[in-house]
């Protein structure tokens, strides 16, 4: 069987084998943490023991973490939740502040607030390199700040890997008394993550990103933050989101963000490296490859330690995606909620790349089982790929 090279992790990265063995235990003992007997006690111990030691990882109390399914579900929570809850208590709190390269989570819940209620968006804009400026955000604000609900801008981006200003717009955003969310499920296990410390009111993750299972997420919120819940029902999490707590899920998410965050520092010298390695190999090769973003050597402020995007001139992404796939080589064009969408990414067309430039995007991201290896097989199966891809895009448009 062909060995496979797999470089998708900012999709999901393998559950580390600590946590499987982790929820594998929990799975066996059963009880729900909400029953008053010995078993459901027993598990209610399970679940605080690891929302505090979520809270160790991420810095915050132990009382702002809120389990949920995953990014998704949080990010949902926080947009409409916020919205719901500002907008009903002071009309004129209509409008949402909305980085532009947002994943779709978030872009669909505040389209959801615009077509179907009576929200209004103003759009953060990113430079060529993907990066937000606060200055704008405290423009848009100055416009009317009596009219916004809430700031919401991703830590760091899951196509391109740029890190956003987060501590500086959130100080900008309460400057004016605003509360600010942050979408940060690609960046808790690839950069320090502080919840106290950045100044947010809300942060989405999701456990399947920095080696936890996946279904598993949490919505850190601060007390004094008000939200209306999505769902009803037995008021667990504060009353934000009612429902039978994953206990083994839940437990598997502490351990990997534990995992995760003790060996930060480590992990983003060990992924910059490989990543340096992909990307200088890759325009090495001598095929017009593009990196899309900054790409300093060693970067990990600006740039996720595990993301390389290229952008192939003359390609279709999809084209290459699965010639790549064919050859062992695991991995994306983009996000992959957006995975046979025919649509070049609203990432790249807002960092101002065109639409026929967008189309070969091709994005490779690393994670804690990357080995120099996975970046040889991919160095080496990109040249026949992107040849093949290349002569059917034009073959395409020569009506053959």
């Amino acid at each position: 069987m062909k060995s496979t090279a797999y470089l998708d992790h900012a999709a999901t990265t393998p559950t580390r084998p600590e946590v499987i063995a982790a929820i594998a235990e929990e799975l066996a003992v059963g009880g729900n943490a909400s029953s008053l007997h010995t078993s459901g006690r027993a598990a209610r111990r399970v679940v605080e023991e690891s929302r505090e030691a979520i809270a160790t990882a991420l810095g915050c109390g132990p009382s702002e973490v809120i389990f949920t399914s995953g990014g998704t579900e949080s990010d949902n929570l926080a947009l409409k939740g916020t919205w719901w809850h500002r907008h009903t208590h002071d009309a004129r709190r209509r409008r949402l502040i909305v980085g532009v390269t947002e994943h779709h989570a978030v872009l669909d819940a505040v389209e959801h607030l615009v077509t179907q209620e009576d929200a209004e968006v103003d759009w953060i804009d990113v430079d060529a390199l993907g990066r937000s400026d606060p200055d704008q955000v405290r423009a848009l604000i100055e416009r009317d700040p009596g009219s916004v609900a809430l700031v919401s801008l991703m830590w760091a981006n899951n196509e391109v890997g740029t890190i956003q200003p987060i501590a500086e717009v959130a100080t900008v955003a309460h400057e004016f008394g605003i509360p600010m969310h942050t979408d940060a499920v690609q960046a808790i296990g690839q950069v320090p993550v502080d919840f106290a410390a950045s100044g947010v009111d809300l942060l989405t993750a999701s456990a399947h990103k920095f080696g936890g299972p996946q279904g598993a997420g949490l919505l850190l919120a601060r007390r004094d933050v008000a939200l209306t819940p999505l769902t009803h029902g037995g008021g667990q999490e504060r009353q934000l989101r009612s429902g039978t707590l994953d206990t083994a899920g839940i437990r598997g998410m502490a351990l990997a963000a534990t995992l995760a965050t003790g060996s930060l520092g480590a992990e983003q010298e060990k992924l910059a490296a490989l990543r340096d390695k992909l990307i200088r190999g890759a325009l090495d090769l001598g095929l017009d490859i593009e990196v899309t973003g900054a790409h300093e050597v060693g970067d990990v402020t600006t740039r996720l330690a595990g993301n390389a995007h290229l952008r192939v001139p003359g390609c279709d992404g999809d084209s290459l995606l699965y010639l790549l796939d064919a050859a062992g080589i695991e991995c994306s064009t983009g996000s992959a909620c957006q995975a046979g969408v025919p649509q070049p990414s609203h990432v790249l067309l807002a960092m101002g790349i065109s639409e026929d430039d967008a189309r070969g995007a091709l994005r490779l991201t690393l994670g804690h089982t990357s080995t120099d290896a996975d970046v040889a097989a991919a160095l080496e199966a990109l040249p026949a790929a992107i040849d093949r891809a290349r002569r059917a895009r034009s073959a395409s448009r020569n009506g053959r």
